[in-house]
């Protein structure tokens, strides 16, 4: 593909952390990123949060919980043209991931809410969105989708190396190389899949105990003492023994996993398990990762990076390697979606299970 193809695209992710809506640009061809734009969170007030929290636990009103969702995005769209300078028409399609309300892979279905249509009329931009539902029917798991991404900015660094995303549920993309000289995306070797939580049922226990959204900086787990124990028996979950590529709803684990600790010592042994999980996953690897990058919100959690240091040593947040750790799941999806308007594989067998490399996504035009 010529470079000049290379055009802005918007993407648009909201995660299992209910956290806000990350926005970013970038500039790509669907095979390189040639550029990175700016980028954005806007966060969810008390209003959106108790709406989302309803939704993803199956309660409340669905359609109205879609439009909600939906009505906020066309508003980080905006809020992030400006930003740019940019407008509408400067702006080639949406990447537009939805917010995940239900993920049970082994029955084949995934339901992630948010109106293509009404953000698309919103916005005045093309957009694509429901990305997840075609893998699956090619018998995938619809998750995780952001490796390509991973692979197509590691592509040219000494590899193998491990992305690690810490969201509400955290993933890893393993990244290799098949000959020594590859280069081209879907000529390197991928392995993906969901190592287990991320931040969900520390910022879910947080939340009950103390009335904060996470564990700021750290200081819960860190005052706290992990029980080494309950961690290793939480790790004795069916889940860690399944061989991937394997993803996860955010609810398979419950956060009252804990109860009867003090918020300290649960913070501290949910801090322990989430590591514990990526470092089950990690066994899964063809060959170890010779470092470790994390994105995600998991990153700025001192805790968690201390756990993951203990047990992988060259542990790194992507900036390390002039990333946006805030806008990476983003990034990915404006990516996705021009792989998508190219019918280019969003997956691989080696990422979701599909039986091959599979395109998707729906696309609603302006």
């Amino acid at each position: 593909m010529q470079k000049e193809e290379a055009k802005w695209a918007l993407g648009l992710m909201s995660g299992t952390s209910l956290d806000g809506i990350d926005a970013t640009l970038i500039k790509t061809d669907g095979e390189y990123i040639s550029e990175f734009g700016p980028w954005l969170t806007l966060p969810f007030d008390e209003a959106m949060l108790k709406i989302l929290r309803e939704a993803v636990h199956g309660r409340g009103d669905m359609l109205v919980a879609e439009q909600a969702i939906t009505l906020k995005h066309a508003e980080a769209v905006k809020a992030l043209l400006k930003q740019a300078d940019m407008s509408h028409k400067d702006v080639h399609v949406i990447g537009f991931h939805g917010q995940t309300v239900s993920h049970r892979p082994q029955e084949h279905i995934t339901w992630q809410i948010g109106n293509g249509a009404l953000l698309a009329e919103k916005t005045g931009i093309d957009v694509v969105c429901d990305f997840r539902r075609r893998d699956m029917a090619a018998g995938g798991e619809g998750a995780p989708l952001v490796p390509l991404y991973h692979a197509a900015l590691a592509r040219r660094m000494e590899l193998p190396i491990a992305v690690l995303n810490i969201g509400g549920i955290a993933n890893v993309t393993w990244i290799g190389r098949s000959e020594s000289a590859a280069t081209e995306l879907m000529d390197l070797d991928i392995l993906a899949f969901d190592t287990g939580p991320g931040n969900v049922m520390l910022n879910e226990w947080i939340l009950k105990m103390t009335g904060q959204d996470y564990d700021r900086d750290g200081k819960l787990a860190l005052a706290g003492k992990a029980d080494k124990a309950l961690f290793e028996k939480m790790l004795q979950d069916v889940y860690f023994l399944r061989t991937p590529p394997k993803s996860l709803d955010r609810n398979h684990f419950a956060f009252d996993m804990v109860a009867g600790l003090s918020a300290e010592n649960g913070a501290a042994t949910l801090t322990e398990f989430a590591a514990g999980a990526v470092e089950k996953g990690a066994g899964y690897f063809p060959l170890p990762a010779k470092q470790w990058f994390v994105s995600g919100g998991g990153r700025h959690n001192p805790a968690l990076m201390q756990a993951l240091r203990h047990r992988f040593l060259q542990v790194y947040p992507v900036e390390s390697l002039g990333w946006i750790g805030d806008a990476l799941e983003a990034q990915a999806f404006a990516f996705l979606a021009v792989r998508s308007l190219k019918r280019l594989p969003l997956s691989v067998p080696t990422t979701t299970g599909a039986l091959r490399a599979v395109t998707g996504g729906a696309f609603y035009r302006a």
